[in-house]
């Protein structure tokens, strides 16, 4: 509220706290005033007994409305009614005791004193109270008395009239005191409530502060603890001054254990003049993002991307790193490597043994010839067969390059893994020596996968080979396997395995292991460790080839004098298993018109001299384009067109596109030293011959399809 209202609403509580004294006091005085009229006028004091008891008993209403309620019109009221009341009653005694000249004047004395002197009114009431005080007290005197005294008439008004002139100045002080007394009230109250105010606010102003502080505070501390990086702050001098939780978990210690320590300590490195490079050039305000080797608390270590930079706190510096371990990404990243590295090999690996069953292709088939139509001496035709017989080591070695670079054909169908191996093994029997002890450990479920037998016999005898020779003094082969469900928890499994069902088929050895220089390395071509002349380098590079044409994984983890474990992951086909029914071979001549078409002018010829020999009409092409003319020019004659796949100006699989559309019957034969790159099992070939093929393949084939159709065999 303001100021004037406070000082009306205080000055009604002082009055109504008066009126509970005043009321119940002038009850008190008249009281009195009865045995006063009892001694002094007794002959009057029945009829002033009745006039006080009514007196009292209005002061008794009107204390009880006093004490019930606080309302300004009802307080003056109240107070006029007892100005009333009492100067009535007064005034009906003087009339009745002598009028003007009765000492019962004295009770409107004390009427004034009561009323204006005691209780705190304004003056504008003060003055209308003493007027009806004066007018009870002097109209009835005028009106029913006869004044014969003047001068005490004039005595006792002119004494009623200082009092009221004393009371009045009386009044007029104690208001002035009253209200300066409650502006002094109302002023210190709102200084207070202003301060109280001020006090609340400041103190809300210091919960929020340090609330917010203590957010703030828990905010930075769970960041700081719970970041996925490691945080380390150093001071200027590199010793750690703080480290959050992620810290102590990629480096293995507790936060006690390296808080106070040099973080030079942790440094696998070793190159201190780096470090000291590196600080310094934090120090200086530059921010740095390096790569680094710390130990871990078991003594290992960890690769470790960091970001540092300096910070300055109460003009103190230190060096604030953030720690990712890199490790795994690492090693994705080598793996990622090696992959895109064996792809490239073999690409290269792939093309240079296309060219190169070519060669063979075309030196076996003539030394066959030389064999078989020439009028040779046993010397000269020793010489040949040497000539074969290195042609043929080095098919096979071209064999284990397509094999490499997954372009080996091969025979796929659902087999039982376990089975497969318990063969190999006992093939293999006579690898192994006495000091080498074997030890199988299949899983208990057998699902099959989709693979070629004689291939996967193939990895079991490379795996062997290489394990008995890293054993030279004896050890343990362990062969196991167990189901996988790589999902997204991948566990120690190889971040490149795509999602699915696997079974993984681990060969471990305890011998002479792999070093770390050398392990990335050992599935590349022609790459050894063994010595000269004990080892073609050829075989992991043919196990990893044929893995991946299996759509598997290969992976290896090694020690040095401890062993090597090879795991192969293979996907899981669970088709019932089948086996493959070779067809029957024969040989038989013919006359049919053959069309040839080949780029390798070696190849081509030797194919027309080998049919040409055994009766037929051939008509060697050495494009593709030309051979389309050529079938047009000659279509009802030609029953077979034999094609390579990969030649310039127009691929093979499109050539027998056209010749389809041309001639739909055409019976159409496949030579190619590629097999997955150009054959499609889509109904346009009859059959295929992998470069380099024996001329008894070739002829057998031919007769084959013309005399019987298409070769029902699986191709892939």
């Amino acid at each position: 509220m303001d100021k004037k209202s406070y000082i009306d609403h205080e000055i009604l509580k002082l009055l109504q706290s008066w009126g509970s004294i005043i009321l119940p006091s002038t009850i008190f005085v008249i009281g009195l005033l009865i045995l006063l009229d009892y001694l002094v006028t007794p002959q009057h004091f029945a009829s002033f007994l009745v006039l006080r008891i009514v007196s009292i008993g209005l002061f008794l209403l009107l204390f009880f409305l006093n004490r019930r309620y606080l309302n300004k019109n009802l307080q003056l009221g109240i107070t006029v009614a007892a100005t009333i009341i009492v100067s009535f009653m007064v005034e009906l005694m003087i009339l009745a005791t002598g009028g003007h000249k009765s000492s019962y004047y004295a009770g409107m004395t004390l009427t004034f004193v009561f009323i204006i002197g005691l209780l705190p009114i304004s003056l504008s009431v003060t003055f209308s109270l003493a007027a009806i005080i004066y007018s009870i007290y002097l109209f009835p005197i005028l009106i029913f008395d006869s004044v014969t005294d003047i001068k005490i008439f004039f005595n006792n008004n002119f004494f009623l009239g200082s009092i009221f002139i004393i009371g009045f100045i009386w009044r007029y002080i104690n208001q002035k005191l009253l209200t300066n007394k409650l502006v002094l009230e109302y002023d210190l109250s709102e200084e207070k409530e202003q301060l109280k105010s001020y006090s609340t606010n400041l103190e809300h102003l210091v919960q929020e502060r340090t609330k917010d502080l203590s957010i703030s505070e828990k905010w930075h501390r769970a960041i700081f603890d719970h970041a996925t990086d490691g945080i380390i702050v150093l001071d200027r001098n590199g010793t750690i001054i703080n480290v959050n939780q992620k810290a102590c978990d990629i480096h293995g210690f507790d936060r006690d254990a390296l808080t106070g320590v040099s973080i030079e300590l942790l440094d696998a490195t070793g190159d201190r003049e780096n470090y000291v490079q590196r600080m310094q050039k934090i120090l200086d305000g530059e921010s740095l993002i390096f790569e680094t080797e710390h130990y871990k608390k078991d003594g290992s270590k960890v690769v470790l991307e960091v970001s540092s930079n300096a910070i300055k706190i109460e003009d103190e510096t230190y060096i604030q790193s953030f720690y990712r371990d890199i490790t795994e990404k690492k090693r994705i990243q080598e793996q990622l490597m090696h992959s895109t590295k064996m792809e490239s090999i073999g690409v290269l690996a792939g093309g240079i043994a296309h060219n190169f069953n070519n060669i063979l292709t075309a030196i076996l088939g003539y030394a066959e010839l030389l064999l078989e139509f020439s009028t040779l001496d046993d010397v000269s035709k020793q010489r040949v067969k040497n000539i074969e017989s290195s042609a043929r080591k080095a098919g096979v070695m071209v064999s284990k390059l397509l094999s490499f670079a997954r372009r080996e054909s091969h025979e796929v169908l659902p087999l039982n893994l376990h089975e497969v191996i318990n063969d190999s093994l006992k093939l293999f029997e006579g690898v192994l020596n006495k000091k080498i002890g074997l030890k199988v450990n299949f899983a208990e479920q057998t699902p099959t996968i989709d693979g070629d037998p004689n291939q996967i016999e193939q990895i079991m005898m490379n795996l062997l080979v290489n394990a008995r020779d890293a054993m030279p003094d004896g050890g343990l082969i362990t062969i196991t396997s167990r189901l996988i469900d790589v999902g997204g928890d991948r566990l120690n499994i190889p971040s490149y395995v795509e999602p699915g069902r696997y079974i993984m088929l681990s060969v471990s050895d305890t011998g002479t292991g792999i070093s770390k220089e050398v392990i990335n390395r050992i599935f590349d071509p022609f790459f050894t460790t063994k010595e000269k002349g004990k080892g073609t380098g050829l075989g992991l590079a043919t196990v990893y080839g044929i893995v991946k044409d299996h759509k598997g994984y290969i992976s290896v983890q090694s020690d040095v004098g401890k062993g090597t474990t090879f795991e192969i992951y293979f996907p899981i086909s669970g088709r019932p298993g089948q086996k493959v029914v070779k067809p029957r071979v024969t040989m038989i001549e013919g006359n049919e018109n053959i069309l040839i078409v080949d780029d390798d002018n070696d190849v081509l010829n030797l194919v027309s001299d080998l049919l040409e020999t055994h009766g037929y009409h051939v008509m060697p092409v050495n494009n593709s384009l030309n051979a389309i003319d050529v079938f047009k020019t000659n279509l009802a004659k030609i029953k077979l067109v034999i094609t390579d796949i990969v030649m310039p100006l127009m691929e093979g699989n499109d050539l027998i596109k056209i010749l389809k559309n041309i001639k739909p019957e055409i019976r159409i034969l496949v030579i190619s030293g590629y097999s997955d790159a150009a054959i499609r099992e889509d109904g346009s070939i009859d059959a295929f011959l992998k470069k380099p093929f024996e001329r008894m393949e070739l002829l057998t084939t031919v007769r084959r399809i013309l005399d019987t159709g298409r070769e029902r065999l699986p191709l892939y």
